[in-house]
């Protein structure tokens, strides 16, 4: 088998595909990933051995366009990427997309007659009538007086196709492809894959829509932490990790007010550079600053992480037993948030800007006897098949399942 796996995104999109590839390629497929060019990108696919084919600009941030004509601008740009996820396809069985990747690759599949499947790692954005729809631009709000979650998909639908389907459809139009009327359906599919655990980001299920909840995809992750690091975790009681992962854009004294809070409660901290490049902000002993590392085997170091709550890191984070402070930046974040203080196994921050005080107080919950009982039992009822479970089903539809 043959399988093309398109991603277009922040690395919470690349290392679930990472995981899936390589239980991919244990069951003898031959693997192709279509991925920006970053070089951490390229080095994560480089530890599976698949094919990496790089696409589109380096780096893509996932907030919202923050206004109308930027969402057409970026509809414009993704279709572009078309020609090479289709120059990708040529020859395979199967073709799986995840992140902003579907208006090139949904199109690809099609033209080319293989199955095609779209790939989520968080409920928030498929269609339920247990929860609204996530909003499209930042300020926008529902409409007054409609409090109908599936009236509220319906305008959902409909505001995604006003912003990206003309676009959309001069793209397909170009190509010899015809129109497509739902942008919503076109994106998703009607039969779109969850790759969340089913502990931490259930799914209930519902007649809105067909969902294959296959459990998340995490590659274990081998690698020795640096012997620095490591001198640092023995040198004192456990410490207190910060970072915002693939998020660009934070409050300019994140890590100041996150530093702050960890030394109230007397920790220690270990500060993730990440996209957002947070550095120290003086020279005490009692702060470490790490760029690339092994964040399954740090986090079972740690006394909690505080992070921006993307997918990858909360699950990590779960599964290794940490409680956690999330600080809300955008697109999903809020969900995994509210999951980790439904769960019990931490605090949600109220927005995206901290303080000192309101770390320190989300802080005072993450750390307290409770929550670490809490995100140790859920731990051990988390899940650990959910790449296995997505090759073998992506498997049998490359064989003749069919996507749609």
């Amino acid at each position: 088998m043959r399988v093309l796996l398109s991603t277009y995104g922040s690395r919470g999109d690349v290392e679930p595909l990472a995981a899936l590839a390589a239980r991919l390629r244990e069951h003898g497929a031959h693997v192709r990933i279509c991925v920006s060019p970053d070089e951490v990108f390229t080095e994560l696919l480089g530890r599976v051995d698949v094919e990496v084919v790089t696409v589109g600009k380096p780096k893509v941030a996932l907030s919202e366009p923050s206004q109308e004509s930027q969402a057409a601008q970026r509809a414009a740009e993704l279709a572009a990427q078309y020609d090479t996820v289709v120059a990708a396809a040529e020859g395979c069985d199967v073709l799986l997309a995840t992140g902003l990747a579907h208006f090139s690759s949904r199109s690809a599949a099609e033209k080319l007659g293989i199955p095609y499947v779209y790939a989520t790692f968080s409920p928030l954005i498929l269609r339920t009538h247990h929860q609204p729809p996530p909003l499209l631009l930042p300020g926008q709000t529902h409409p007054p007086g409609v409090t109908d979650n599936r009236a509220l998909w319906d305008l959902h639908a409909q505001t995604l196709h006003s912003l990206y389907g003309e676009e959309l459809n001069n793209h397909r139009a170009s190509v010899g492809l015809p129109p497509v009327e739902n942008a919503y359906d076109f994106a998703f599919t009607d039969r779109p894959w969850l790759a969340s655990d089913p502990v931490l980001g259930p799914w209930p299920q519902t007649p809105d829509l067909d969902v294959v909840h296959t459990g998340a995809w995490i590659q274990p992750d081998e690698r020795p932490l640096a012997d620095d690091l490591l001198a640092f975790l023995d040198g004192g009681t456990p410490p207190v990790f910060v970072s915002f992962g693939s998020t660009q854009e934070v409050a300019a004294d994140a890590a100041k007010v996150s530093i702050e809070a960890i030394r109230a409660h007397g920790r220690r901290a270990i500060v993730g550079r990440g996209w957002a490049e947070l550095a120290r902000i003086d020279d005490g002993a009692d702060c470490f600053v790490v760029g690339e590392a092994n964040l399954q085997g740090l986090f079972r170091r740690v006394a909690a992480v505080m992070h921006h709550g993307g997918a990858g890191t909360t699950t990590i984070a779960a599964q290794a037993g940490a409680p956690q402070v999330v600080v809300p930046q955008a697109v999903d974040n809020p969900y995994w948030a509210g999951r980790v203080a439904a769960l019990g196994i931490g605090a949600a921050h109220d927005g995206p800007t901290p303080t000192t005080e309101s770390l320190t107080a989300a802080l005072a919950t993450a750390l307290s006897p409770q929550a670490l009982a809490r995100a140790r039992a859920v731990a051990g009822s988390m899940h650990t098949d959910g790449a296995e479970v997505g090759a073998k089903l992506l498997l049998d539809t490359a064989g003749g399942a069919g996507g749609r």
